[in-house]
């Protein structure tokens, strides 16, 4: 009976034992979801999702998004768990226009916005009633304006959001026109000069060099680009260990790769 009993006990232990094992592995193997913006910064964090597999056991999944509208929708409804696409400005806009709480966990880089154009080489060829194509979306269209602002070729009522509403001083009667960010790169067949982001410039290989106008790091601060998680998600310690795989050397010579030169590592 005492062995019946000492064989019955070994076998619950190693029942136990195999099951404890199994609830090890798969707590350990987590999967992450991210959204990114343009096939560059999916070859990125590509990079980093075998890194961050290798090092942490972190799975990493990639949603690759067309447009600046759905990442954050997606992150809003748990539909990933982390996006990074966005700069603060675009981040603090969004979160005020649709009551979201979404925060900056790490920076990633900075595109510097452009003045760019197939018919002319230098803004003083503008003439008067010309057509600049700038982004439809508030945040991007605001920034557009503020960099023609600063090229002098505008004037806004505003510090704010603007759009082309808030212009009170055009000497040459601009005609401002607006398309999606992803299409100002096309607008440019059709425009005298179209205000560019980065990514877009890039993928149309279009290099930094030819803006007519951009900006620059040290007074562009709030359009460094950053990976953004849910409030109530930034101390996942998780979402830290992908920050972390991010902000490498690894990924600043991919960065100036994939890139060309038009982004510029910010952390």
């Amino acid at each position: 009976m005492k062995s019946k009993l000492k064989v019955f006990s070994l076998v619950t232990v190693f029942l136990g034992l195999i099951i404890f094992l199994t609830g090890c592995g798969q707590q350990s193997t987590k999967i992450v979801r991210i959204g990114v913006v343009g096939t560059q910064d999916e070859s990125i964090w590509k990079e980093v999702a075998t890194s961050v597999k290798q090092k942490d056991n972190i799975t990493l999944k990639i949603t690759t998004f067309t447009d600046y509208n759905q990442p954050n929708r997606a992150l809003a409804s748990h539909d990933i768990d982390l996006n990074a696409f966005q700069s603060y400005n675009f981040q603090d806009n969004w979160n005020k226009e649709h009551q979201t709480a979404i925060v900056a966990l790490g920076r990633t880089y900075f595109q510097p916005l452009g003045i760019y154009s197939k018919k002319i080489s230098k803004l003083s060829a503008l003439k008067v009633n010309d057509s600049i194509a700038i982004p439809n979306d508030a945040p991007n269209e605001t920034r557009s304006l503020n960099l023609l602002q600063s090229a002098g070729l505008i004037k806004l009522n505003t510090s704010g959001l603007a759009t082309a509403k808030n212009i009170v001083k055009n000497r040459l009667k601009l005609k401002i026109v607006t398309v999606d960010a992803a299409q100002t790169p096309r607008a440019l067949t059709s425009v005298a000069a179209a205000v560019i982001n980065g990514n877009y410039a890039s993928a149309a290989n279009i290099p930094l060099s030819q803006a007519l106008y951009r900006e620059h790091l040290k007074n562009g601060g709030q359009y460094i680009n950053l990976i953004s998680v849910l409030k109530k998600n930034k101390a996942n310690t998780t979402y830290k260990k992908i920050v972390k795989a991010y902000q490498t050397t690894a990924t600043k010579k991919a960065i100036k790769k994939l890139y060309k030169g038009s982004t510029l590592p910010a952390w």
